[in-house]
């Protein structure tokens, strides 16, 4: 009989293991300990049990064997951690996209032929002198919509009005290469992708597209937020995050921060072990 589940969006599924064994295995976790951990919680199912339980008892199964894989097992919830941290999540957009070579400002007044629009980041492949001149190099405009909540999805409305502002800063400047583009923390819905698709709008969330996907950019980049971290308890991160210390790399370009609240010798030590296992681009975890 199956075990329908509660998710963040209101509706419900059979719970389908594969998916959880697949979500552990690309956290960092060998078939064996995903499949031991799935049988673990598979045993401790009930109807009605929410995606976020399912979460947090996988997590702390993950946790007592591999701290890094836990820790990339919960980066979806690390960066809806943005929020209360009062990071924006534009500044961190752009900090994943100069880690991909693109030339990134945040916060942008730009003209179109009927009016001034305010874009997130504007994206250039190599940095320009000047926004408003011609450039042989292709400009995109960033909309970052983040959510504070799981169950939120991106609707067909902001994908709307990013298209709108895309097509007035065309038509101001209609010698230049410009796209758009929609990044969203979550998901999007049916609808904003259909017409996306259709309009010739780019879109990048969680889980979209299946391939390349926010999730993805970020692993690859390895650009972990310090909120990832689990050998630091939560007092340590929000500490750290009052210093605007964000990023894992914050923490491994700077010996002292540690010690600067309160973390010293053995403790010390795991916490760079985990920030070096997650955070470096290109080593083998």
């Amino acid at each position: 009989m199956a075990v329908f589940v509660a998710k963040s969006d209101g509706t419900s599924e059979a719970f389908v293991a594969a998916k959880l064994r697949s979500s552990l295995k690309r956290a960092g976790a060998t078939p064996e300990v995903a499949e031991q951990i799935e049988r673990t919680v598979e045993k401790e199912l009930y109807s009605g049990i929410t995606t976020t339980e399912i979460y947090r008892r996988a997590f702390a199964h993950l946790r007592g064997h591999k701290h890094f894989a836990a820790a990339r097992y919960s980066l979806k919830r690390a960066v809806l951690d943005f929020g209360p941290s009062g990071f924006p999540f534009e500044a961190f957009i752009a900090e994943l996209f100069r880690a991909e070579g693109y030339h990134a400002i945040i916060d942008q007044i730009i003209q179109g032929a009927c009016v001034e629009h305010e874009v997130d980041v504007v994206l250039s492949d190599k940095k320009p002198t000047n926004l408003n001149k011609k450039k042989d190099t292709a400009i995109t405009y960033v909309e970052a919509k983040f959510h504070n909540t799981l169950g939120l999805k991106t609707d067909l409305k902001t994908v709307l009005y990013v298209k709108a502002r895309i097509d007035d800063i065309r038509a101001k400047n209609p010698e230049k290469e410009i796209r758009g583009l929609v990044v969203t923390n979550t998901k999007f819905t049916e609808r904003a992708v259909q017409y996306a698709s259709c309009a010739g709008l780019d879109l990048l969330g969680w889980e979209y597209p299946p391939k390349g996907n926010l999730y993805d950019r970020i692993d690859v980049a390895r650009l972990y937020p310090i909120t990832a971290l689990t050998t630091l308890s939560k007092g340590e991160k929000v500490a750290l995050l009052n210093d605007k210390k964000v990023l894992c790399s914050d923490i491994s370009a700077d010996s002292e921060v540690l010690q600067q609240i309160g973390v010293r010798g053995k403790r010390a030590n795991s916490v760079l072990e985990e920030v070096g296992a997650l955070c470096v681009p290109g080593k083998d975890i």
